[in-house]
């Protein structure tokens, strides 16, 4: 079960041939504003699995915040907000962190949060506008989304890719194995065996 509407999220999981269904949850996000950004976007991850899960069933959920210094830059409200977060953005670092939860079928949990660092290369007042005006980020938290027209924005990324896309993938495998979750692997002989 993915705990999640992200169509990002779902592409990474088929990418890697695991089975799923999505059942987003209808978790209320504000409160958690005492917390620091890489402890919200871990305890949104725990508070989506447990929304959504059902005894006996696997759940992954994830929840990706960016975070300017300690300010968190959600998705954006509108237009302007959108306009507003692309401009602090520009010419600047900022930390976008993902948490995740996995649950196994008795309920127990594997979780954690991965840091990745972003820089947008300084943005010309018309490149703003082009890209609010493709509205690709007004679903994104930070307001962009690198894997699309956003990777112009990008001059250089410090860390897990698919953090900014929405899933640390690899941290996630390595949960799902730590889990026991049933993984297709091929045989030995199947994946290329110099035997």
């Amino acid at each position: 079960m993915l705990a999640s509407a992200s169509p990002r999220r779902a592409e990474l999981l088929s990418r890697l041939g695991l089975p799923f269904v999505v059942r987003a949850s209808g978790v209320d996000e504000s409160g958690l504003e005492h917390l620091t950004p890489p402890e919200q976007a871990l305890e949104l991850a725990r508070l989506k699995a447990r929304s959504v899960g059902q005894p006996g069933e696997w759940v992954l959920a994830a929840d990706t915040l960016v975070a300017l210094q300690e300010r968190v830059l959600a998705k954006p409200a509108d237009q302007a907000e959108y306009r507003h977060f692309i401009r602090l953005l520009s010419g600047r670092g900022h930390t976008v962190f993902t948490g995740f939860a996995l649950r196994d079928p008795k309920g127990r949990e594997w979780i954690g949060v991965e840091a990745t660092q972003v820089f947008f290369r300084e943005l010309a007042d018309w490149e703003i506008e082009w890209y609010v005006a493709s509205g690709e980020g007004m679903d994104k938290a930070g307001g962009y989304g690198v894997q699309g027209k956003g990777m112009v924005l990008v001059e250089r990324i410090v860390g897990d890719f698919y953090t900014v896309m929405g899933l640390p993938v690899a941290r996630v495998w390595k949960a799902l194995v730590q889990a026991g979750f049933p993984l297709a692997l091929p045989a030995a002989n199947e994946a290329g065996s110099d035997d």
